[in-house]
């Protein structure tokens, strides 16, 4: 398998038209024909994403996957002091998502029609410079959007997000500050559990 860096600002995969072609798989698949996605993460989220080398380790990372045995931590900065509730150290964000069809790639939280979506957070300190507080982060599920939108719904959106912050929060930041900075998973082959640490670059 490879464990690529991505950049914010670049494709994950391609999209349509022909200035959407260069993207980190094509980039990957230059040097590696074998590489096959396996995960995505946003255009603006920079951070660590994994492809497999051929068919039967794509199989192997698609039921790591399935599994839950494949764990995730971000690093976000979010607008406004945000605290978790309850004195405890982690909270929980257990809100359904849906694709917002009339404002897509939008998406909302559905309590009739959305998908199951929890993530865990807590603060790592405040962010006095920016307005805002860093968190870390961690999808239990892998929805479009999931951190973006659980944040926005309970007031803290990420500072830079175009999508779900105010134009203020937007602003204050020259990126969405969201860095997937933490992928722990077992290697397709031995079994053995990897992990990778990319530190966030804001």
């Amino acid at each position: 398998m490879l464990v690529l860096n991505k950049p914010g600002g670049l494709l994950s995969v391609p999209g349509r038209g022909p200035d959407k072609q260069d993207c980190l798989s094509a980039r990957a698949q230059r040097l590696y024909p074998d590489a096959l996605i396996v995960h995505r993460l946003d255009m603006q989220t920079s951070g660590l994403l994994a492809m497999a080398r051929g068919i039967d380790a794509q199989r192997a990372i698609n039921r790591a996957f399935e599994q839950r045995l494949v764990h995730k931590r971000y690093q976000a900065v979010v607008d406004g002091v945000a605290r978790v509730p309850g004195g405890v150290e982690w909270g929980v964000i257990d809100l359904p998502l849906e694709l917002d069809w009339p404002n897509r790639p939008k998406h909302i939280v559905d309590h009739v029609n959305g998908r199951p979506s929890v993530t865990r957070w807590r603060v790592i300190s405040p962010d006095p410079e920016r307005g805002g507080t860093r968190l870390e982060l961690e999808p239990v599920t892998g929805r479009s959007h999931q951190l973006r939108v659980h944040l926005q719904a309970i007031g803290h959106p990420i500072l830079g997000d175009d999508l779900y912050a105010s134009p203020d929060a937007v602003a204050r930041a020259n990126r969405l500050l969201l860095h997937a900075c933490e992928l722990n998973l077992p290697h397709p082959v031995t079994g053995e559990i990897m992990a990778f640490f990319s530190p966030p670059p804001f």
